[in-house]
């Protein structure tokens, strides 16, 4: 008698790391992945309550897609939705973006924060135009060779763009699976190798379903099981949520980090980039002098600026957004 085959992609339970006794002892059913009782109910959830975001109109295409994962990096969606519309109308292919400066990606990057990913996404626009024939890449081996992109955001493209099955890891999934998984309240500060195999164990089998299934987990982080004043009553799996039924016990890691902005470098930086921003002219040193009072702090942030390639410093003491 030929023993029974496995479905392609299963993980048994006792394999993976990271589950709650609960979750251990409901996913052993036999050739049954991993969490699969929880696919169902967060699909629905999403199909009927997703925010309707331009990224996710079949419109934006994969070039939507990518640039809206590095805009939304550590920065909230109403704070990306303007700043995206201008860029997109602007740069509508990758192309069109690598045929202009550097700078003009940092300025049109306004206050979003974190202005290096400007610049990275510029950087992957010249590769795609370069090496894809301006069609950003399909394949996740080929995003990751790209300038910039990180396994996040090339597994991110890959399944948002392409309906691809990769696990898409942000802080809104890592919490909904450290809780109703793994049965603690925050995840890890750091993605651990053990969050990695849980999610690829908890992948749907099925290519498209499994795309789905990281979209819908990553909103219900977003908008129910957030990082405070989490929502069970409106979540779809709370009936199932190890957290929940374990009496949702309190964090017992490191303290989170928060995070502070007054005073810091990355206010002065932010100073800076804005007069450098509003100028389409080189900037004298004593423009940027008067935007901080403190002039070590300021020098030492100007510096970490040019070193990073965000300024570009000219003769004559004068200062201006990278041209190349």
């Amino acid at each position: 008698m030929t023993a029974p085959t496995k479905p392609p992609h299963t993980t048994p339970a006792d394999a993976v790391p990271g589950l709650s006794r609960r979750a251990r002892a409901r996913d052993e059913e036999p050739g049954e992945t991993v969490g699969a009782h929880l696919h169902a109910p967060v699909i629905d959830w999403f199909d009927e309550h997703a925010r309707d975001l331009p990224w996710r109109r079949p419109e934006a295409g994969a070039w939507g897609v990518m640039v809206s994962e590095f805009m939304l990096q550590q920065t909230p969606v109403n704070r990306v939705l303007p700043i995206y519309e201008q860029w997109l109308a602007r740069w509508p292919r990758p192309a069109d973006l690598a045929a202009e400066a550097p700078g003009e990606a940092v300025r049109a990057w306004g206050r979003l924060g974190y202005p290096r990913r400007a610049l990275r996404l510029h950087g992957a626009a010249v590769a795609i135009t370069e090496r894809h024939g301006g069609d950003v890449p399909s394949d996740h081996a080929q995003l990751l060779a790209l300038p910039g992109i990180g396994e996040y955001t090339a597994a991110a493209v890959a399944s948002f763009a392409y309906g691809r099955r990769h696990a898409v890891l942000d802080t809104n999934v890592r919490r909904v699976f450290a809780r109703a998984v793994s049965g603690t309240q925050y995840p890890p500060n750091a993605t651990t190798a053990a969050e990695r195999k849980l999610a690829r164990a908890l992948l749907p089998d099925d290519e498209s379903t499994a795309a789905r299934w990281a979209a819908a987990s990553m909103e219900l982080g977003a908008l129910v099981c957030t990082a405070k004043n989490e929502s069970c009553h409106r979540c779809p799996i709370a009936a199932s949520c190890a957290w929940r039924l374990a009496g949702k016990p309190e964090h017992e890691g490191p303290p989170r980090r928060g995070q502070t902005y007054a005073g810091t470098d990355r206010q002065v930086r932010g100073k800076l980039l804005a007069v450098l921003r509003e100028a389409h002219a080189p900037v004298p040193q004593s423009a940027l002098d008067r935007v901080w009072h403190e002039p070590v702090q300021r020098a030492r942030a100007l510096d970490g600026l040019v070193s990073d390639g965000l300024v570009e410093p000219l003769a004559g003491g004068l200062y201006r957004l990278p041209q190349g």
